[in-house]
């Protein structure tokens, strides 16, 4: 099978994620929670992925990188452990539920509002995001890249026209890996990463990291190895919010993976910007077929099919292609309620690095042949 539902978890991991992944299972030990020699080692090597992370996306401090079990479980972390009663947030209709369900479970619960930023002429402009912005305000929330069309918002933009006390938060699941996401140089404030994608890693691999200016409360309580005469959670980072054994496994595969995208990331964008612009080009010739996308380094090509529902067409291009691809509302729905494409969704492929235009040339020879 082709595989190209790289937009939802990597298919193809390189050889040192593997390779340290398979060394991790090799030596069981639990990281940082014992002081035999093999647990602090296993430790150490957590502590170089922290620095690691930090250093690769700009965080003010190690301490405050966070590991967690998902993108998803980050954003919950930010967005629950930061937002109090009578906060107002700013969205936009590029989210994924990941940041709209937090978002509208606290609003349900009468503790925050929160309005959304829509598209204007196709895309989302900064002005749009900074016009809702209230006396209230506590933060905005924007993705990095829309998991539907591949769209990077400017958060560089966005930031400069919110005021200073507006906090930014970024969801890294779709972008971190193929463009530039600086905490430092861009003012994000909290940035959720989902290994699992563009850093190369395997599922299971995630990260919160914050600034200075954010002090979120823990969602879970538990052991951390620290403070242990303390009933209370520990109140330093990154303790405060890991509780629980961490997964070495997936931390050290994250290391790996990030070394990976600090030395080949512009390389690596550069392909997949090539690799969907030429399937942008060659697709609006095919007949039927509607292109739904703009070239993007995040690999992603989305579509519809005039007289096939999306799901539908998904099928057909696994079944009898042997390509998969991913159809429906890929969990934004918003974004579909903008591009018209509600409640059928659309096809969307998505390329990672490790491919090109052979696989780029049985989709469209798949999609003429429908």
């Amino acid at each position: 099978m082709i595989y190209l539902d790289n937009a939802a978890t990597g298919g193809e991991k390189p050889a040192s994620v593997k390779g340290a992944v398979a060394a991790a299972l090799e030596s069981c030990a639990n990281p940082g929670r014992s002081g035999h020699r093999l647990s602090l080692a296993l430790a150490q090597r957590v502590l170089d992925c922290r620095i690691l992370l930090a250093e690769l996306f700009g965080c003010p401090s190690f301490e405050r990188v966070v590991f967690t079990a998902s993108c998803t479980e980050a954003l919950n972390i930010l967005l629950f452990g930061t937002l109090s009663k009578g906060d107002h947030v700013v969205t936009t209709c590029l989210e994924h539920n990941s940041v709209l369900r937090p978002l509208e479970a606290l609003a349900r619960a009468g503790i925050i509002e929160y309005d959304v930023a829509p598209l204007v002429n196709g895309r989302l402009l900064p002005e749009s995001v900074a016009a809702l912005v209230r006396e209230e305000t506590r933060a905005a929330v924007v993705t990095s890249a829309s998991n539907v069309t591949g769209e990077t918002p400017d958060l560089a933009a966005i930031r400069s026209l919110l005021p200073e006390r507006v906090l930014l938060f970024a969801d890294g699941a779709q972008g971190a890996g193929h463009i530039p996401l600086r905490m430092d140089k861009t003012g994000i404030d909290g940035l959720a990463l989902a290994g699992h994608k563009g850093l190369c890693a395997i599922q299971g691999a995630a990260a919160l990291l914050f600034s200075e200016r954010v002090s979120p409360r823990p969602l879970l309580y538990g052991g951390t190895g620290s403070m242990s005469f303390d009933l209370g959670m520990p109140d330093f980072y990154p303790d405060r919010l890991e509780s629980g054994t961490l997964s070495y496994p997936a931390v050290v595969s994250l290391f790996e993976g990030a070394l990976l995208v600090k030395e080949h990331r512009r390389e690596w964008a550069e392909k997949l910007f090539s690799v969907t612009a030429a399937v942008h080009s060659a697709m609006q010739a095919i007949p039927r077929v509607r292109v739904r996308f703009s070239p993007n380094p995040c690999g992603i090509v989305s579509f519809e099919h005039e007289s096939i529902p999306s799901e539908e067409a998904a099928g057909i291009l696994s079944e009898r292609f042997g390509i998969a691809v991913r159809g429906g509302l890929h969990c934004a729905p918003l974004m579909h309620r903008a591009l018209g494409t509600f409640p059928d969704g659309l096809v969307r492929a998505s390329f990672s690095p490790f491919q090109g235009m052979r696989e780029a040339d049985a989709l469209l020879a798949a999609l003429r042949a429908m």
